[in-house]
């Protein structure tokens, strides 16, 4: 049904990664002191965080989203707006921010800290998601992010047999902390966080689109899109774009891992050789196993025109590891959590839209790029 999957995709999946003992999230604290802006020149209208919130979260279009206007926040460097989601059953909101300099979306738990100890973090974590006191809760050191104000760190909520984890950010003066989704907003700034020089890649490198697909090569889905690709995309748009291929193998897929390895070592040995072999890979998914991985992609190899000893000596020695960890990390701040994913100039979609709409957002990034080749 449309409302349980708003109510998975936008609430769960973004206000909260850590449910134990089937106890959600409260609503955000409002502990910390109103603070002036700085302002923005133009903030965002509401109806670019709607198809925001639709294309991140696979909201269909039947499904009617509304967002009033960004105001200020009780938050340093927050703006504030309510998303209403109404599915033609039920009227739901949920309250997202806006970085004051647009880079960021945050969703979740927003919490003030005095100071950022491992023992601070614990007791918001505890107060806010009104964890159970039996239950065990660790916090990871912090890591610097891709996010100029934020630092992230993992927290693990042990409780009994049960184990959750989540991500939690703390801003760099240690102030504030936000349990949930901390996400790339502007979409200049999502093409900052992507590496797209030296990547396997169809077009030319000045085409006015550019578009990065995160994929896994067990995943049905990206066979069928790449079939799309292949037979509709590509002939209708030619030169006019270029599309970026990043390896996302899920942990769940017993031989996606080495598939991408070899994919990446296609584009080693022998650059051409890659799409083809790519398209020999997702065709012949229903026939490759974990027992058989090694031996069926260096057949598939064989048949993409690639030495099936360099590929072998390059799958076994894992040479092109480092490529994929790459894309894994560059994945990981873009906030890809499942294939495909795409970023079309910038704009991330989540999953496969129909033809038509795929078309439309490819078009008004064309648009948007201005006149020329």
């Amino acid at each position: 049904m449309i409302s349980s999957k708003i109510r998975q995709g936008l609430a769960l999946w973004c206000v909260l990664f850590i449910l134990v003992a089937g106890v959600g999230l409260s609503a955000a604290t409002r502990s910390v002191d109103p603070a002036g802006l700085t302002g923005i020149s133009e903030p965002p209208a509401p109806e670019t965080i709607v198809q925001y919130v639709r294309d991140r979260f696979q909201v269909p279009d039947s499904v009617k989203l509304k967002a009033e206007p960004l105001h200020s926040s009780p938050y340093p460097k927050l703006y504030q707006t309510v998303i209403t989601v109404d599915d033609g059953k039920q009227n739901q909101t949920t309250e997202v921010f806006i970085t004051n300099d647009s880079r960021c979306f945050v969703l979740g738990n927003i919490f003030a800290l005095n100071g950022a100890s491992n023992a601070e973090i614990i007791r918001c974590v505890r107060e806010g998601a009104k964890v159970p006191a039996t239950a065990e809760v660790t916090v990871g050191p912090l890591e610097v992010t891709a996010f100029p104000e934020f630092l992230r760190s993992v927290v693990t909520v042990k409780d009994g047999a049960k184990t959750q984890t989540g991500e939690v950010f703390v801003t760099k003066d240690r102030r504030m902390g936000i349990l949930g989704l901390v996400l790339p907003f502007r979409r200049d700034f999502v093409e900052q966080l992507i590496d797209t020089k030296g990547q396997p890649s169809v077009g030319p490198a000045h085409a006015r689109v550019t578009i990065v697909e995160y994929a896994d090569l067990e995943c049905p889905y990206c066979a069928l899109f790449q079939r799309f690709l292949e037979n509709e995309f590509l002939p209708k748009y030619g030169s006019k774009v270029r599309v970026v291929f990043k390896e996302f193998p899920m942990p769940g897929h017993p031989w996606s891992s080495t598939a991408a390895v070899a994919n990446e070592c296609a584009y080693l040995l022998d650059p051409p050789k890659f799409l083809n072999y790519r398209t020999l890979i997702f065709e012949n998914q229903s026939t490759i196993d974990a027992a058989n991985a090694r031996e069926r992609l260096l057949g598939l190899g064989e048949r993409a025109g690639l030495d099936r000893a360099n590929l072998g000596s390059c799958l076994d020695s894992q040479a092109s590891r480092g490529r994929i960890e790459a894309s894994l990390k560059e994945a990981r701040n873009l906030g890809v959590t499942k294939p495909p994913t795409f970023s079309v100039n910038g704009r991330v979609i989540v999953g496969i839209p129909p033809p038509a709409t795929f078309y439309k957002i490819v078009d008004e990034a064309l648009a948007t790029a201005g006149k020329g080749n």
